[in-house]
């Protein structure tokens, strides 16, 4: 770059690092007008005895002074962007890529059912050597060391890419490797010993790769013409068409590239060993074709996955087992069925474990691996009251009913000897029994027994044979209950199991109803049906020989009395006009409402005792309290109990008319005034006011009704805060209320024209 410089100024022997950015951008400048280039440009300065690094620094100098058509590393745009995608890709566009009609599926069919598996090329891993470059392919070229340049290179149409200052380069059709080593060669022009160990390097990526079209036909679920990346494969063109259908080839898939087959794809290569070497990298315009199957068979039964295979020429039906994993582990190996087709109805064909090597299925075969049988060949089983039981081998260790015995570590303690049961399976499958006495047999008193394949034995405990035994505690305890029997249970013992005495238990006054036996039948009366056994014991449950010598019996119920003077305390309630309102225990059972009254301090002045009313248990009771204040033995003087609340409200002015009147309303009481009075201030009866059933509702409670004696009518007494309430008559819907002014209207009318007719 100082060329210039060194032939018209002397002062520019000066050193690099002096010069200034806008004189290194005048000294290049000047060696561009008299033409020369770049490349020209740093070898002159090197013929001047530049070096490289000196040229390097006046590079970057030019760069900050404005040059823009060379890039250094340090430039923005040489930060290696992520790689685009250009054009429209097509999209997957497939409802039901293969219809699944019948109930097995085809092997395979899922891969491109699959959502969550595309095939999608990543824009992201390292350029493929083999890519094949095409028009529309941007290559970025970095040079880096002692030289920093970069330059991006797009491969037009007719397939050159362009780089400044050098004639075009051809790249279409070529791969990368070819294509980097090609352009490279060229770049030494400009940059010496380029990637020969000359200090100076270069790296090349494409940035920006183009789409390609691919064609897919035959046997697939959405044939048709497909825009895709130039980095797709052709596992990624099936996944857009859907895969192949029902009836095409998973085996036989053919990549056609200029009118030749590139390569045969074989899917289960993929599917079984997850092989990907056939999976190539598509070129424009290729050709992927789907045929027909030639060969497909159904597997079913026992093996690790039921499908539907397709075989090639060579395939044996192990190589069928390979594709389906093998057998499980319940399969009958020693035959296969097999379903075939004629050519007129189906046969059934049975292949033997040793000639299934040789076989190779047909088109349409159906191939069924059975099941082992549920039969065991030498299962003993013994079950009950033995130390181990289960199942056991019958061998030449155990073939008798005592070695089975003694397999099974012996009898339990609680086993019943005297009779055992041996279910055996006779020659038609039905079952029998065979009672067998164990105690004789392993004593040897009697000959053992010998067994057979499918033999069951069953030992009985003595519990089994025995009704289920429990003893009953009620009464007073805190947890009356059924407590398993015991031996030697004492009465103590199970109120210590039913948690102890309540407060009000008496241990003098126990009882114990024992079941009539042959132990005891002698000692109950033949009008008795349970023998009563009257009992005592400390409270404090500690031993002594009495309770020690009596032992309860299996089904004994034992009652716990209560004291007569234990009693929970009640309470009972006071309220309003008395001295001393609020709750009082209940004393006695003979304590009634006047004792509680005079105990709360008596009525107040204010208190009216004639509208005193008692709550029990949530209802109100109706009391007449005057005369049970004034009367201790009357009857309304009744007895309190737990809960009771008594009110006993102030004297009330008022009186409440409501009801069918006219005019329903509350009103002062008044002394003088009558039920006539009372009901002339509501405005007297409404329309359909029933007369002879008023009734008043009086403050304590009571309700009296009025009274008929020959004509007369006796009304109720007033008092104060009564309810006179009149009834009334249910509303007659057929009768219309117009009823009676329309008749009398009519008879007016009549008796006019009647006047008027005879006068």
């Amino acid at each position: 770059l100082l060329v210039l410089s060194l032939l018209n100024d002397t002062s520019a022997q000066s050193k690099v690092s002096q010069v200034s950015g806008s004189q290194a951008m005048d000294y290049y400048n000047q060696a561009k007008a008299k033409g020369m280039s770049d490349m020209q440009i740093e070898q002159a300065a090197l013929a001047q005895g530049l070096t490289l690094s000196d040229i390097a620094e006046m590079r970057q100098k030019i760069e900050g002074g404005g040059r823009t058509n060379l890039k250094t590393a340090t430039n923005s745009d040489s930060i290696i962007a992520p790689r685009k995608q250009l054009g429209k890709l097509s999209k997957r566009n497939v409802a039901d890529t293969i219809p699944q009609t019948k109930d097995l599926k085809v092997f395979g069919s899922d891969l491109f059912n699959s959502e969550n598996l595309t095939f999608e090329p990543n824009l992201k891993i390292a350029t493929p050597k083999n890519y094949q470059l095409g028009p529309e392919d941007e290559i970025v070229v970095d040079i880096y060391g002692n030289a920093v340049g970069s330059y991006k290179l797009k491969v037009s149409p007719d397939g050159f890419v362009k780089v400044p200052d050098i004639a075009p380069i051809f790249v279409s059709g070529m791969n990368f490797e070819d294509a980097k080593e090609k352009i490279v060669g060229r770049l030494r022009q400009m940059y010496s010993g380029l990637n020969a160990g000359g200090g100076t390097n270069a790296s090349m990526y494409i940035s920006s790769i183009r789409s390609i079209k691919i064609s897919i036909v035959g046997e697939v679920a959405t044939p048709g013409t497909y825009t895709v990346s130039s980095l797709a494969t052709a596992f990624n063109a099936l996944f857009l068409c859907g895969g192949p259908t029902q009836v095409g080839s998973f085996r036989n898939i053919q990549v056609i590239r200029n009118n030749k087959i590139a390569r045969t794809i074989d899917l289960y290569d993929f599917l079984l060993k997850a092989d990907q070497a056939n999976n190539i990298i598509l070129h424009d315009q290729d050709i992927i074709y789907v045929p027909f199957y030639s060969t497909q068979i159904q597997l079913r039964g026992e093996v690790k996955r039921e499908a539907i295979y397709e075989l090639k020429a060579n395939d044996n039906f192990n190589d069928v087992l390979r594709f389906a994993g093998g057998y499980n582990g319940k399969a009958y190996k020693a035959y296969v069925t097999v379903r075939q087709n004629t050519d007129k109805a189906q046969r059934i064909v049975s292949i033997k474990q040793d000639e299934l090597i040789n076989y190779r299925p047909q088109n349409g075969d159906a191939i069924v691996v059975n099941k082992i049988s549920d039969r065991f060949e030498n299962r003993l089983q013994v079950m009950g009251a033995v130390n181990r039981p289960g199942e056991y081998a019958l061998d030449d260790n155990i073939k008798t009913v005592k070695q089975l015995i003694e397999k099974a570590d012996g009898l339990r303690e609680d086993a019943f000897k005297n009779r055992a049961v041996l279910h055996r399976e006779k020659a038609d499958r039905d079952m029998e029994v065979l009672p067998i006495d164990l105690g004789k047999i392993l004593t040897g008193e009697i000959e053992d027994i010998e067994l057979r394949k499918q033999d069951s034995l069953v030992v009985k405990s003595i519990r089994e044979l025995r009704e289920n035994r429990f003893v009953t505690i009620l009464g007073e305890v805190n947890k009356g209950q059924d407590v398993p029997f015991e031996e030697n249970m004492t009465v103590s013992d199970l109120i210590t199991m039913a948690g102890g005495f309540t407060e009000g238990a008496i241990g003098s006054r126990m009882e114990i109803a024992r079941r009539i036996s042959n132990e005891n039948s002698n000692a109950v009366p033949d009008n008795q049906n349970v023998q009563i056994i009257e009992f005592k014991i400390d409270k404090q449950l500690s031993l002594n020989v009495n309770d020690a010598e009596f032992k309860l019996r299996p089904f004994d119920m034992v009652y716990i009395r209560k004291s007569p003077r234990f009693e929970v305390q009640k309470s009972a309630i006071i309220t309003g006009e008395v001295k001393y309102p609020g709750v009082y225990a209940i004393v006695g059972q003979n304590e009634k409402i006047s004792n509680l009254i005079t105990r709360s301090g008596g009525i107040k002045p204010t208190g009216y005792l004639e509208g005193a009313y008692l709550i029990r248990k949530g209802e109100r009771v109706a009391l007449d309290l005057v005369e049970a204040v004034n009367n201790e033995t009357a009857e309304s003087n009744i007895q309190l109990e737990n809960g009771d609340s008594l009110t006993i409200p102030e004297r009330q002015q008022t009186v409440r008319i409501a009801g069918y009147v006219l005019n329903p309303s509350v009103v002062n009481f008044n002394s003088r005034y009558v039920y006539n009075d009372y009901l002339s201030q509501a405005g007297g009866y409404a329309d359909r006011a029933t007369r002879r059933k008023v009734f008043v509702t009086y403050a304590n409670g009571y309700t009296k009704r009025t009274q008929h004696f020959l004509f007369f009518r006796l009304n109720p007494k007033i008092q104060p805060g009564s309810i006179i309430t009149v009834p009334g008559k249910p509303k007659d819907e057929r009768k219309s209320e117009l009823t009676a002014p329309v008749i009398l209207s009519f008879t007016g009318t009549l008796i006019t024209a009647l006047i008027l007719l005879f006068r």
